[in-house]
């Protein structure tokens, strides 16, 4: 019996959890994972993340997977360690923060030698060279992640591509192991260098948030004129060249990547002539306010926020729009709440959580929801919402 790969996934967010349950039904893997209680839910087959596909395949399937917080057990026999910590977009140095990558990268080469490590935390273009050079090592190459919050296994089980940073044996092997795992047959598969596969993955997700951009800002001229948003934006979408899809309008594009994605990006361009780049950046915070000025104008006393993730099936609260839109009402002196169930305590950032949604509707003159839901319609005429297709 041919022996299994054995992998090592480091981070346990939506990232780490989707590979580690795509790769574990045919290798052996590990999750390293700094915090304690994490550990304990993989090793009880529960998921860190809200993702129905990674809870259903933890339940019902045989995974080799097991998850601790000793490194040297994590990282010591491993063939393949792929890196999936938090790179947060730190604004007063216009680049992501590294320090999680590079100190995991420094610990794996003190401990295994032997080993492809695999980046697949978003990074600055130029950032996995820096790496190779820094430990003088050919063995750390990146290879981007397109996953969807709420369905990254899925994602995952079907992706859109397969990019890999190297043109190793060891690359090679890698990009089979993700191709094998997979359901899909004929995955595009590219092998470029770490540059060209660190762009890739900024270019895309700003790309999604220009499109995503481009219908709000449709959503928001509609608004303002008094025209049928849906009516503009399907007619639009009906030539195939533009297609029906990314195209909900929203109070801004939020979640994990593609604020911080295309912040990156921007200041990946530094003194290269751009127009584009710095529109899509700044036309998220152009939309916030627009927003935040439509709620303030019906004068409210108290704003009642309907859940704080971005989109349903996220439990992403810090990187949603809401938290802007907030702020700016907040900045008025009006009084905000807030339902979401899924959160504990009596607080959250200095707001009051409700966790009646009878006595969260009965308080609110205005309730703020990015996403529709049934819950709602016995108040639609407090509702304020740009979603105008019922989907994320």
């Amino acid at each position: 019996m041919e022996e299994k790969t054995k992998i090592t996934v480091v981070g346990a967010g939506y990232v780490g959890m989707s590979l580690s349950v795509l790769l574990a039904k045919d290798n052996d893997v590990t999750v390293f994972d700094v915090d304690p209680a994490r550990v304990a839910l993989i090793n009880n087959n529960q998921s860190t993340v809200r993702d129905p596909g990674i809870e259903d395949a933890l339940f019902n399937n045989q995974l080799s997977l097991s998850a601790t917080i000793q490194k040297q057990k994590a990282y010591v026999d491993a063939h393949f360690i792929i890196v999936a910590t938090p790179t947060d977009y730190n604004a007063e140095t216009n680049t992501f923060n590294t320090s999680s990558v590079d100190q995991v990268v420094k610990d794996i080469l003190a401990i295994n030698q032997d080993c492809l490590i695999v980046i697949k935390s978003t990074v600055p273009v130029g950032y996995t060279r820096d790496l190779q050079n820094r430990f003088s090592t050919e063995r750390v190459i990146f290879s981007p992640e397109f996953l969807r919050e709420g369905t990254a296994l899925y994602d995952n089980l079907s992706p859109s591509r397969v990019i890999v940073g190297s043109h190793s044996k060891l690359g090679e092997k890698f990009a089979r192991l993700l191709c094998n795992a997979a359901t899909k047959a004929d995955i595009p598969v590219m092998f470029v260098d770490s540059n060209e596969a660190e762009s890739i993955k900024l270019f895309s997700n700003t790309y999604l948030a220009m499109r995503l951009s481009y219908f709000n800002e449709i959503d928001s001229f509609c608004e303002t004129k008094g025209l049928n948003s849906r009516q503009i934006i399907e007619g639009v979408c009906l030539d195939d060249r533009i297609g029906d899809y990314y195209n909900n309008p929203s109070f801004g594009y939020g979640g994990y990547c593609l604020p911080k994605d295309t912040k990156q990006l921007l200041a990946n361009y530094q003194d290269i002539p751009n127009r584009i780049i710095t529109a899509v950046v700044e036309a998220n915070t152009i939309r916030k306010t627009f927003i935040s000025d439509a709620v303030i104008e019906r004068n409210p006393s108290t704003i009642g926020v309907y859940r704080l993730a971005m989109k349903k099936g996220s439990d992403n609260y810090r990187a949603s729009a809401i938290h802007d839109v907030v702020r700016q009402i907040k900045e008025k002196g009006i009084r905000v709440i807030i339902f979401e169930p899924d959160l504990s305590g009596h607080t959250f950032l200095d707001d009051e959580l409700i966790k009646d949604l009878a006595q969260f509707k009965k308080q609110s003159d205005v309730i703020l929801a990015n996403r529709m839901s049934s819950e709602l319609e016995d108040v639609l005429d407090k509702i304020y919402t740009r979603d105008i297709f019922q989907r994320d």
